[in-house]
C-alpha cells in the first residue's frame, strides 16, 4: 500500500502562529483591516440577510463584531487553541472541519485558504456547510506577491531551499471553485503597494500577518552571512528615495451553495439573435 505523501504545510506551525497574533501589540497587522474592510464593503452589496454565519479566522475582533451587527448568529472557527479559547471560537483547521451540514447562510474566510494542505477538500467541506444559496466570501494573498522579497531570497551565497509557499493564481482559484459545486463564482485581485526601509521591516509584517513559512519540513534557520545578503539584496532593488516599493496582491473570491432559484446561464444555442446580423452595418 503506498504511503500518504507528506503535508506541505505543518498544521503544528500553523496553530503557533495563529496563537501569536492574540500576543501581538494592536495595530501590529496592516492586512488584516484591509482585508475586513474589503470583505465587508462586498457583502454589504449583497442584498439579503444572512441569518447564521461562519467566520474562519478569530484574530480580528473587528471583523467579528461588524458581522454581528448585521444580525446574524456568528460562530468562530479558529486553528489556534489559545486564540480559540480567548475568543470563544470552535477549534479546528478550515480543512478539517467536521460540522453538521447546511449549517450556515454565510461563511467568510479572511485569509488562509492558500495554505491548507488540501485546497479542494476545504472547499468541499464549505460548501457542504453552506445552506442552500449560502454564500462563500473570501480573500488570500495570491500569485505575483512580494517579486522582490523572492529575489531577495534568491540571491548569490544563500543556499537555494524553498523558503516561500506556492501562490494560488486569479484563474486557478476561479477553476477550483466551479470544480467544488460553487455557482456564480466571481474572482478578481486588488493590487497593494507597500514601501519599506529595509528587508527586515517586511519580515515584521508578514510576521505579524501570520504570513511566515509553515512549510514542512521546516527550512533550516538562516545564517547571518544569509541574512545580510538577503537584507542588501533587498536593499538593491530600491527607488531613489531608498525605499523599496513591495508588491501584495490579495485575491478576493466568493461563490454561492446552488440553490433552484438561482439564475442559469442559457443553453447553447438557444439564443434566437444572430451575431452576424448584430455585426452588418446598417444602411
Amino acid at each position: 500500500m503506498a504511503a500518504s505523501p507528506a503535508p506541505l504545510f505543518s498544521s503544528a506551525r500553523h496553530r503557533a502562529q495563529r496563537d501569536r497574533l492574540a500576543q501581538q501589540p494592536a495595530g501590529a497587522d496592516f492586512l488584516s483591516p484591509i482585508i475586513a474592510e474589503t470583505l465587508l464593503d462586498r457583502l454589504s452589496m449583497v442584498t439579503r440577510d444572512f441569518a447564521r454565519a461562519l467566520l474562519i479566522g478569530g484574530h480580528d475582533a473587528s471583523l467579528a463584531a461588524a458581522l454581528r451587527t448585521t444580525g446574524t448568529k456568528l460562530t468562530i472557527l479558529e486553528a489556534g487553541p489559545r486564540l480559540a479559547a480567548r475568543t470563544g471560537a470552535i477549534e479546528a483547521e478550515a480543512d478539517t472541519i467536521d460540522l453538521p451540514l447546511a449549517s450556515f447562510d454565510l461563511i467568510v474566510w479572511p485569509g488562509g485558504l492558500d495554505t491548507v494542505n488540501d485546497v479542494p477538500g476545504a472547499l468541499m467541506r464549505l460548501r457542504a456547510l453552506l445552506a442552500p444559496d449560502g454564500l462563500l466570501l473570501g480573500a488570500f494573498v495570491g500569485d505575483g506577491s512580494l517579486p522582490r522579497h523572492r529575489r531577495a531570497i534568491m540571491a548569490e551565497g544563500v543556499r537555494p531551499i524553498a523558503r516561500m509557499h506556492p501562490q494560488i493564481d486569479l484563474s486557478a482559484m476561479g477553476n477550483l471553485l466551479q470544480r467544488t459545486g460553487f455557482t456564480m463564482p466571481v474572482v478578481d485581485v486588488e493590487a497593494l503597494t507597500v514601501r519599506y526601509g529595509d528587508w527586515f521591516a517586511l519580515v515584521r509584517d508578514l510576521r505579524a500577518a501570520g504570513l511566515a513559512s509553515r512549510l514542512t519540513p521546516a527550512p533550516p534557520p538562516l545564517t547571518r552571512e544569509e541574512v545580510a545578503r538577503i537584507a542588501a539584496a533587498f536593499a538593491a532593488q530600491a527607488d531613489p528615495d531608498g525605499r523599496v516599493a513591495e508588491s501584495w496582491r490579495l485575491i478576493h473570491f466568493s461563490g454561492w451553495a446552488p440553490h433552484p432559484d438561482q439564475p442559469r446561464p442559457a443553453r447553447r444555442g438557444s439564443g434566437k439573435a444572430s451575431l452576424a446580423e448584430a455585426l452588418t452595418p446598417k444602411a
